[in-house]
């Protein structure tokens, strides 16, 4: 098999059932890859396809570039240690358990997401995406906007209340250059925390090059406490803002 490029294939990285080893879990997507992603992304260790982890896309990519990706794995707040999400087909593939960004996607793919618990077990959640495709070697549309250098790194967010907390969604003026358009290198948001007032981290995200650029994040968090976005580029360069 030809090695994939990795740098369009993995979107994120934020830092209860028994596998019965009698029978494999059936792909809810019946992706030829997923074998392949298994042992290269949770390296062969014990999984279930739950549909408790809800992951949400349009059933079509009308913009190939700006995909947004919905993953709400509430159903084990307080137990999740890690959820990797990736594009299955793509290229280049690598707070409350829920969160909500914006990708790209080269053609009509699986999209998964992997939510590790406490016992070490993954609980993958499965959805298919259509799309006409290209979005991840389409020229820049940052670069093509005047003065965007002086803009790089500008956070504009709000907070929406919730029953329980509060919604936080903010946008990252930012290229995120994944290096498959000739003469332009990779450059992109690779580090993000989000802090309480005291400075304790709520969440940590390692972000890739598949993820759109101008960013687009949303956390829920418990309670109405200021918080504080924090992120870094490969190149870095880090930014703050107050939320």
């Amino acid at each position: 098999m030809e090695q994939l490029d990795w740098r369009c294939y993995l979107l994120l990285a934020v830092l209860a059932l028994p596998l019965d080893s009698s029978a494999a879990p059936v792909d809810p997507v019946s992706s030829v890859m997923w074998d392949y992603h298994h042992t290269r992304l949770l390296h062969g260790d014990a999984f279930v396809f739950d549909p408790q982890i809800k992951l949400q896309v349009p059933p079509f990519a009308e913009d190939a570039r700006q995909v947004p990706l919905q993953v709400d794995a509430s159903a084990y707040a307080g137990d999740v240690v890690r959820m990797l999400a990736w594009a299955e087909l793509n290229p280049i593939a690598q707070v409350q358990p829920t969160l909500a960004i914006r990708i790209r996607i080269e053609q009509a793919t699986p999209i998964r997401v992997a939510v590790q618990t406490r016992d070490g077990l993954w609980h993958v959640g499965s959805t298919q995406i259509d799309a006409a495709g290209g979005g991840c070697t389409a020229p820049s549309v940052v670069r093509a906007q005047a003065g965007w250098e002086e803009r790089l790194g500008q956070v504009q967010g709000q907070r929406f209340a919730q029953a329980n907390g509060s919604r936080l969604r903010l946008q990252v003026a930012h290229p995120m250059d994944n290096g498959l358009v000739g003469g332009i290198p990779e450059f992109f948001l690779n580090q993000a925390e989000l802090r309480g007032a005291d400075g304790t981290v709520l969440a940590t995200l390692e972000l890739f090059p598949a993820v759109s650029e101008n960013p687009t994040l949303s956390f829920d968090v418990r309670g109405n406490a200021p918080t504080e976005v924090w992120l870094r580029d490969n190149n870095g360069n880090e930014f703050k803002a107050e939320l």
